[in-house]
C-alpha cells in the first residue's frame, strides 16, 4: 500500500482537526508531515518535506498564488481542494485538482478521495516505466551515447551525463544536480543509477552521493576525504570508501 506525504493548507481548525483524525486512523496510505494556513506560507514547507498529495483551501487568495508551485523544481503533487462552497469545484478542476472535497469533511468521501489520488499516481508511475523500458530497449538510458533517461512520475527528461555534477539519494528517489544548479528528482533509488554511470568518470563516495570526479574542483583531507565543487558545495567522502576513490581518481 502507498503511504502519501502529505500537508494540509487550511485555516480552519476544525478541518485541522477532521483531517488529523483521519490521518491518524488510516496511517498506511496517509501521512500528514506540515499545516499551514496558506499557499505562500506553507511553500518552504512543500520544498523542505516534497509531499505528493496537498489539501488545498480553495480561497481566493490561495487560488491566486498558485502560480509559485511552478517555482518547485521536483514533481508537483497533485491536490484536493476543499471548500463550504460547491462552486469552487470548478476551480478544482480548472486548475486540474485530482479531487474536491465539500466541507465539513466526510471520511468516506475522503476514503474514496484517497486512493483515486493513490490509483492516479500508480498509473502515471507505471506509464513512464513502460516509456522507460521502451527507451532501454534503444539504448537511450544506458548512457552509452553521453546521455541518460531520468523517470519521474510525470515526465521522462533526457539529460547530458557531462551535465552531472552529482547524484544524491532522496529516499527511495534520486536528486540529480546539474552544473548549471538545475535539481531534478528521479522516481527510481541511487543504485539503479549508480550502475549506469560506473563508466562514465563517476564515483559512489558515500551511500547518499555518486559524483562526476570531472566536476570536482578540489578535494580537502582535513578531518576526512571532501569533494568539493562549483557553488560552494562539499561533499563528504565515506571512510571506507576513501582507499578506493583515491585508487579511481588516479586513472
Amino acid at each position: 500500500m502507498r503511504l502519501l506525504k502529505t500537508i494540509v493548507i487550511d485555516s480552519n481548525s476544525d478541518v485541522v482537526a477532521q483531517l488529523s483524525k483521519f490521518a491518524e486512523e488510516n496511517s498506511v496510505i496517509i501521512e500528514i508531515c506540515a499545516f499551514s494556513d496558506s499557499l505562500s506560507e506553507a511553500m518552504p514547507l512543500i520544498k523542505a518535506h516534497k509531499p505528493e498529495l496537498i489539501f488545498l483551501d480553495a480561497t481566493p487568495i490561495n487560488l491566486s498564488e498558485f502560480h509559485l508551485i511552478k517555482q518547485l523544481d521536483f514533481n508537483i503533487p497533485k491536490f484536493i481542494f476543499i471548500s463550504n462552497d460547491i462552486t469552487k469545484a470548478y476551480d478544482a478542476f480548472r486548475y486540474s485538482a485530482a479531487d474536491f472535497q465539500l466541507k465539513p469533511l466526510d471520511f468516506n468521501d475522503l476514503i474514496v478521495c484517497i486512493y483515486k489520488v493513490i490509483k492516479l499516481i500508480e498509473m502515471e508511475l507505471s506509464f513512464q516505466n513502460q516509456k522507460v523500458s521502451q527507451i532501454k530497449s534503444y539504448g537511450s538510458e544506458t548512457s552509452d551515447n553521453g546521455f541518460i533517461a531520468i523517470s519521474s512520475s510525470d515526465k521522462i527528461e533526457l539529460i547530458k551525463v557531462e551535465d552531472i555534477m552529482y547524484c544524491k539519494a532522496e529516499g527511495k528517489y534520486t536528486e540529480f544536480v546539474l552544473s548549471n544548479k538545475q535539481k531534478i528528482l528521479s522516481s527510481k533509488n541511487l543504485g539503479e543509477y549508480n550502475s549506469l554511470l560506473l563508466n562514465n568518470y563517476f564515483f559512489r563516495i558515500h551511500h547518499s552521493y555518486v559524483v562526476n570526479i570531472k566536476k570536482i574542483v578540489k578535494i580537502v583531507k582535513k578531518d576526512g576525504f571532501y569533494c568539493e565543487f562549483e557553488h560552494g558545495v562539499s561533499l563528504p567522502v565515506a571512510k571506507r570508501r576513501q582507499e578506493e576513490f583515491v585508487k579511481f581518481i588516479k586513472i
